[in-house]
């Protein structure tokens, strides 16, 4: 891990905010001229950038295709784009807790097993917007939309990181804010950038 990268974390625990889940740096000088997602996450505003509430649920994953979505896979039911970078959805049990638009953290401290791989997909979760709803016999559950495209090494096999994730039980998912559907950004880089900057706002 960068020096930077440690001086950002240590920025996140001193302000009260979370520790970025994404390894990058993201306040270069001039980073927003050269980076066009940096300098729109700076006109969308997150309201309630709080410490905020914690559940425990059981994660998954999908890919936006129509076999795991419907005849619509690359509109969610919010109606934002399904972006495999920042997307989440959560069960229907879950809508007063977690409305669309709901900024999360998602965690989990136990050990990985075969039926759940987190540390093998946690690299690409980060933050995560909440804008689609699962089916409703699901309960207290996220799914992650990952990239069907992407692959992670599971036995020395490249696999779905979607398939590699499986089922995993004791997942903490933390309130980080809310951000209007319209506003969503359109990349992990855009959304850790919102969140860096509305809690640096708050200091």
């Amino acid at each position: 891990m960068t020096v930077v990268n440690i001086a950002l974390m240590g920025l996140f625990a001193f302000s009260g905010g979370p520790v970025a889940p994404v390894e990058a740096t993201y306040n270069a000088p001039g980073a927003e001229a050269n980076n066009p997602a940096l300098a729109l996450a700076g006109t969308a505003e997150m309201e309630r950038p709080i410490d905020g509430d914690i559940l425990t649920v059981k994660l998954t994953s999908y890919n936006a295709v129509p076999e795991q979505t419907d005849h619509t896979p690359t509109v969610t039911a919010s109606g934002a784009y399904t972006n495999p970078e920042v997307i989440a959805a959560r069960s229907v049990d879950l809508k007063e807790e977690l409305p669309f638009g709901t900024i999360v953290e998602i965690t989990r401290e136990a050990t990985d097993t075969e039926n759940c791989r987190f540390q093998k997909v946690e690299h690409l979760i980060g933050y995560r917007v909440i804008a689609d709803s699962m089916h409703s016999r699901k309960r207290s559950q996220i799914d992650v939309l990952l990239d069907q495209n992407d692959t992670v090494e599971v036995h020395g096999e490249e696999i779905n990181p979607s398939i590699a994730l499986g089922l995993c039980a004791g997942v903490t998912i933390r309130v980080i804010g809310h951000i209007e559907v319209k506003d969503i950004p359109d990349s992990q880089l855009a959304l850790n950038a919102l969140v860096k900057g509305s809690f640096l706002a708050l200091r």
